[in-house]
């Protein structure tokens, strides 16, 4: 996978808005940068960690109560951070903050939880052409994505439900990467769809449904062609 930016993104879907702005903003301290509305009932806030966004997804409807996805957790590298700081915000997402390099940990890394190791280890190779570093960790430019085998993590998670939801990996050409990532064994879930002058973007799972979202964003790649 070529990326247009060298830094993956993750989004979570949330009712209780001004808990969660309060915790991300305050003790998780993420620097809010814009509010994006998605659709009528859903507008995306978006905060920047280390160039990473976490996109905080407000949605008016009821949330279902669906199982959780398998991302599990976010790490955030800090500054002036001496030892790591293990956080729940107040729907139970966690954030551990780590100094620079915890861990191999620079940016940002998103811990994965899979119920087959070795099948998740070739879709990340081939499916998403990402270096693995060792064993079950990939490096996306300068985030890092932690593949745990866990026998009970969730299957075919649903994009509607609380928590976090999916990962963005921003690309140059979506449509190629779509089809790259369906004939290495990828499923489909959303056909390349281009949303306005905004973006390119599609959807694909992974072994164990986990949402993944290839984006050709105008402001990064300069063309939605």
């Amino acid at each position: 996978m070529q990326l247009a930016k060298p830094r993956v993104d993750i989004g979570l879907s949330t009712n209780h808005l001004e808990p969660m702005l309060a915790f991300w903003q305050g003790e998780a301290g993420l620097a809010f940068d814009h509010l994006l509305p998605i659709r009528k009932g859903q507008d995306q806030h978006r905060h920047d960690a280390n160039g990473s966004v976490v996109k905080i997804n407000h949605v008016a409807e009821p949330i279902p109560d669906a199982p959780p996805s398998g991302y599990r957790e976010l790490i955030v590298a800090r500054e002036g951070v001496a030892a790591p700081r293990h956080l729940k915000d107040p729907e139970g997402n966690r954030i551990s903050l780590v100094p620079r390099g915890h861990d191999g940990v620079s940016q940002i890394g998103i811990r994965l939880a899979v119920r087959d190791l070795e099948a998740h280890r070739r879709f990340y190779r081939e499916a998403l052409g990402l270096p693995e570093e060792a064993p079950g960790r990939f490096r996306a430019g300068e985030s890092l994505i932690l593949l745990e085998q866990d026998p009970d993590a969730p299957a075919d998670a649903q994009m509607r439900g609380p928590g976090w939801r999916y990962i963005t990996f921003q690309v140059f050409k979506v449509d190629e990467e779509h089809a790259k990532v369906l004939a290495h064994g990828g499923r489909e879930a959303m056909a390349p769809v281009t949303l306005g002058t905004t973006a390119r973007i599609s959807m694909v799972r992974d072994p164990d449904g986990n949402w993944i979202e290839l984006s050709q964003r105008a402001s990064i790649v300069g063309s939605l062609e």
